[in-house]
């Protein structure tokens, strides 16, 4: 007597990355879960079903996933006007000029994503508060770097917020002021939450709130994302509301399974064995978060030595190496899990200082080897770059390095000049980083980068800006195999926050998230991983996306 079961997909190219090249054609899903993949004899024999789709060849692979975004924050920038189109300062202006225009003066202007590195017309260099005041003098305009690490104010916005000559903003950021002490208009690290306090929330309009999330999640499914784990930033009031996402998963609408990651501390709920092997909870709580330095577009990022394209600097820290190691010790003995932003090779020391401490001081505090080895890995967030003594000391650790693979896209066109060529030679160690053992998951930090994780995969494959340049790719030694990239996607990401058990893989008992694509990503010329579109997502089994 066959089986019942809710879909079964036939003829597919279905790789389930349990190891590279494994293959099958069958599919079978059952109250949410894989029950069966293999042969379709297998499964026509065995289980029947409502629904037999035949997939004609079709490429199948597990659900994708971003390890660290911020999607709240991404939500929010449909409500602002997005600089990230331009492609000069001249531009930049004219769009928030436009803006201006149909707004009723003194009303807050917004605006997001801009990258002065690839503007045409300033030589990489940050806009001021004499740039916006170009666009408007009669409303208060702040635009925010697409990193999230620096603002611009013009000089209204200025005066909303009481800045005025010699303003010192104290700890952990920075107000710069001109040769004469009066502010500039540019704010770094978290001098920016400044005007966080100030501008309205368009979000606390319930409505907004509900068609914006709801706009960025049909993009994710599109792109096939099936688990995102995003990043709550309090001092910029990037909030995540847990219940949000609890509703969307009670009602049913919520097509991403979601790990809510907070900056401060609290109180992890218990899940039992029964709520954690539901394949319809969607939504739970993850990592506690803590920043260490800034990026490396803003020049904040911590360095051992000065930037080479800005010797004034070397970046800083956010947080004194005092306050870090007990931070992330206090976190770490309530039962979370660390996960610590560090991008400079500094910043990465200072990191590694913090855990070690942690380790350490736990174990005095009565904590056994076991307990520790029994404990979620340490989460380091971006490790853009280090040495080899900072690796060594990463290999002796329990972390997982939570990478951005696009943010090379863009930052390889600057690197060299930003840092000097060894310094560069010793950043984005994608392959270094998998031959020492470490594990790598994929993510975007959007809306720093956008959440598509095909440009993530090609990233990681060819080392090569979406235009294809350079040829062969930078520094080519780096470069991952198609199947390990798509791993650092997939069956990756689930380790991180010990799921692997649940999700990342096309096997019998787990989660069925898959998708479907539209080429056969481990067949194809590498440069056009880029351009993979997905057919089909499924959550649970359940149709989440459709390409018409």
């Amino acid at each position: 007597m066959k089986v019942s079961a809710d879909k079964i997909f036939i003829n597919a190219k279905a790789y389930t990355l349990e190891a590279e090249g494994v293959c099958k054609e069958a599919i079978v899903v059952k109250d949410g879960k894989f029950a069966y993949v293999g042969s379709n004899d297998e499964a026509l024999a065995n289980y029947e079903a409502k629904e037999v789709i035949d997939l004609k060849g079709k490429t199948v692979l597990p659900g994708m996933g971003d390890s660290h975004l911020h999607f709240f924050a991404y939500c929010q920038t449909y409500t602002t006007v997005d600089l990230g189109v331009a492609k000069s300062k001249k531009e930049a202006i004219e769009l928030l000029a436009a803006k201006a225009a149909e707004t009723p003066e003194g009303e807050w202007i917004k605006g997001s994503n801009f990258d002065q590195s690839k503007w045409n017309d300033c030589e990489d260099q940050l806009p001021t508060k004499e740039d916006l005041d170009k666009a408007s003098t009669k409303h208060p305009i702040v635009i925010k770097r697409v990193c999230l690490h620096t603002a611009v104010a013009n000089t209204m916005a200025l005066e909303k917020a009481n800045i005025g000559k010699g303003y010192e903003f104290g700890v952990g950021g920075t107000v710069e002021l001109d040769e004469n002490g009066m502010p500039n208009g540019i704010f770094r690290e978290q001098a920016s939450k400044i005007y966080d306090e100030l501008i309205p929330d368009p979000f606390l309009i319930p409505e907004n709130k509900k068609k914006y999330m709801k706009k960025g999640f049909d993009l994710a499914v599109s792109y096939g994302l099936t688990m995102m784990h995003t990043y709550a930033a309090e001092i910029w009031k990037y909030s995540e509301d847990y219940n949000d996402y609890l509703e969307m998963n009670r009602k049913g609408e919520l097509p991403v399974r979601m790990t809510i990651c907070l900056d401060y501390f609290y109180d992890k709920p218990f899940v039992t064995k029964e709520e954690r092997e539901d394949p319809f909870r969607a939504v739970q709580y993850g990592t506690f978060k803590i920043f260490s330095d800034g990026s490396l577009g803003s020049r904040s990022a911590k360095l051992f030595e000065p930037y080479s394209d800005d010797p004034t600097t070397d970046g800083m820290l956010v947080i004194s190496q005092e306050d870090l190691n007990e931070r992330m010790l206090k976190g770490y003995e309530m039962g979370l899990q660390p996960a610590i932003h560090c991008i400079g090779d500094k910043g990465l020391d200072v990191v590694l200082n913090a855990i070690e401490y942690t380790l350490e001081k736990s174990r005095e505090h009565g904590m056994t080897e076991r307990e520790q080895a029994d404990r979620l890995p340490f989460r380091i967030i971006h490790a853009q770059m280090a040495n080899p003594e900072l690796i060594d000391r990463m290999t002796k650790l329990p972390v997982v390095l939570d990478i951005q693979p696009s943010f090379f896209l863009t930052d390889m066109h600057w690197i060299k000049d930003r840092v000097g060529e060894k310094r560069a030679s010793m950043s984005y160690l994608w392959k270094t980083y998998q031959n020492r053992g470490l594990l790598l998951t994929g993510g975007s930090d959007c809306p720093v980068e956008m959440f598509s994780p095909w440009n993530g995969i090609y990233s990681l494959v060819t080392r090569k800006d979406l235009e294809g340049w350079p040829e062969g790719g930078v520094q080519p030694e780096e470069k991952l195999s198609v199947y390990d990239a798509v791993c650092v996607f997939s069956k990756n990401i689930p380790y991180a926050n010990g799921e692997q058990d649940l999700m990342g893989t096309l096997e019998e008992g787990k989660f069925a998230d898959m998708i479907v694509l539209d080429r056969n990503i481990f067949e194809i010329p590498e440069d056009e991983i880029k351009d993979i579109q997905v057919l089909n997502t499924y959550l649970a089994g359940k149709e989440t996306y459709s390409r018409a």
